[in-house]
């Protein structure tokens, strides 16, 4: 399924053009939760986790970004931070990393680029308090259903006319599951197995296909937000 987020193209060419190109292989750790968030990073290929661990040291994970995202928390035109997140590589990915006061200037300099910078952190505001919103709202059944088409927005890849069926392009453990919905493995389990034998969905080898999307959205009464804002990225 094709991208349909709204980062302007001069800014990724801005990364392109004067970020640090990196090359991190999977396992490798772009930033840890509590170190100083003085860069962004755009994410030219690969798949990048962000999550957070609880304290009694549960991993929770908030998203999972690919090709074309941005990610640090970096506060522009203002005093540094530090990342409340920890971004790790889950396959072989390639970034570009632009320091913030660089950005800054840049921004400055073009009032287009400043006002398409605006428009993309108002729908990557938009996206989170969503997010947010269905993980409290919802339920535990309610969390996986909307993760479910979250991610059929990000990865999914339509096997049928009506996009009723699709496959999940994205290697996931029910671990990995359980993290995007804050919710224990075994829950997870239970409810996946309980999907595959309504014929709601389907897995093989960490591959998810949705055999029902439509169940899923009928389920947990959904808006159909637009897919720059149901997104699990």
């Amino acid at each position: 399924m094709a991208r349909t987020d709204t980062l302007p193209m001069n800014i990724s060419q801005l990364f392109e053009e004067r970020g640090l190109q990196l090359q991190v292989e999977k396992g490798d750790y772009i930033f840890h939760e509590g170190e100083s968030a003085g860069d962004l990073f755009f994410i030219k290929n690969g798949s990048i986790q962000i999550s957070k661990e609880s304290e009694n040291g549960k991993e929770l994970t908030f998203r999972v970004c690919g090709k074309n995202s941005i990610i640090g928390e970096s506060s522009l035109f203002g005093p540094t931070t530090v990342h409340s997140n920890t971004a790790k590589a889950i396959v072989d990915s390639e970034i570009a990393i632009l320091n913030k006061h660089s950005l800054e200037m840049f921004l400055t300099e073009q009032p287009t680029l400043m006002i398409g910078y605006l428009k993309w952190i108002q729908n990557e505001n938009l996206k989170n308090q969503s997010l947010i919103r269905d993980l409290v709202i919802h339920g535990k059944k309610g969390a996986l259903y909307s993760t479910l088409i979250r991610l059929s927005n990000t990865y999914g890849k339509p096997l049928d006319e009506n996009k009723n069926q699709i496959l999940l392009d994205i290697y996931l453990t029910n671990t990995d599951v359980a993290s995007l919905c804050s919710t224990s493995r075994e829950m997870i389990n239970r409810m996946l197995n309980d999907l595959k034998k309504h014929n709601i969905i389907s897995f093989d080898k960490g591959y998810i296909t949705i055999l029902d999307l439509n169940y899923l959205k009928e389920e947990i009464a959904c808006e159909n937000c637009p897919a720059t804002i149901c997104r699990i990225d």
